[in-house]
């Protein structure tokens, strides 16, 4: 019969089933072979896969995230789904995973028994210049109102903004030419105020377009604050994945100052869609 490994399947930043980004969450990892977990997300083929063992220090439990090509350190999306789908059956409001960067405390609001929002405190990322900006606004076809920045959080992400959501909407990139600047996400967005439109390319990481990106929003709400855009604490919302028929609802906002940042929050909902077992040899 071989072994039976369960998984939970969760649609994160929306409260919709079949909107927001799919998650797989494998609740009990500790006999998956090693050498399976890539092969394991590479077959399912979603944007990330999570893998959950006991914790080692001070979290709840200790999560690997892989997409399909890669394991990353941090990402937001399996964070926060993993928060709703661990906290479920013990009643948790606050919720610690440990990553690759570190502890990452996910507070979860309940309306009776049902979890409705979490929010995450994330890596605070360093921005730098992006050495490669001109040649990566020539294969978008764009010019950027804002620095063309990287911020790295456990995933490499830059920025580029553009003059209008509509904008953003009709892009159509060269996806084989993106995956030629490596393992990082392309963000373009646009927007005003506290409402923004975002699309994340990620070709390098082993993802054509992303649905729904927690690890990039952080960092957005940062850069618009660092720019002028908004201002230190305000809460963005953030709307994501309607070009590929998935669409997303992210909240983000940074707090301090641009010396000074001291807290990075990205919230949002997710809704459990499936259960089920992955059989091996």
């Amino acid at each position: 019969m071989g072994r039976r490994f369960r998984y939970v399947l969760a649609d994160v930043f929306t409260d919709t089933p079949l909107q927001g980004n799919a998650l797989a969450v494998f609740t009990d990892a500790r006999e998956i072979p090693e050498a399976m977990l890539q092969k394991i997300a590479r077959e399912l083929n979603l944007s990330e896969t999570v893998f959950v063992y006991p914790p080692e220090g001070a979290g709840h439990v200790k999560v690997r995230i892989f997409t399909s090509q890669h394991e990353l350190p941090f990402a937001g999306h399996p964070c926060l789904g993993t928060a709703f789908v661990m906290a479920a059956p013990l009643q948790l409001v606050d919720v610690v995973l440990e990553t690759g960067r570190g502890l990452v405390p996910i507070h979860l609001e309940r309306e009776g028994p049902r979890i409705v929002f979490g929010r995450m405190e994330q890596p605070v990322p360093e921005p730098v210049a992006f050495d490669a900006a001109d040649e990566l606004l020539q294969t978008l076809g764009v010019r950027s109102e804002l620095p063309v920045e990287l911020y790295d959080n456990g995933v490499p992400h830059v920025y580029v903004a553009l003059g209008s959501r509509d904008e953003v909407a009709a892009l159509d990139p060269p996806i084989r030419e993106l995956g030629e600047y490596g393992p990082l996400g392309i963000n373009c967005f646009a927007g005003s105020g506290l409402r923004w439109k975002l699309r994340m390319f990620g070709p390098g990481l082993g993802m054509a377009e992303d649905p729904a990106t927690g690890s990039a929003a952080g960092p957005l709400a940062l850069h618009l604050a660092r720019h002028g855009r908004i201002a230190f604490g305000d809460e963005i919302e953030i709307e994501q994945g309607v070009e590929i028929g998935r669409r997303s609802t992210l909240f983000a906002r940074a707090d301090g100052t641009a010396d000074a940042v001291e807290r990075i929050e990205v919230g949002g909902s997710a809704v459990v869609v499936a259960r089920g077992e992955l059989q091996l040899p």
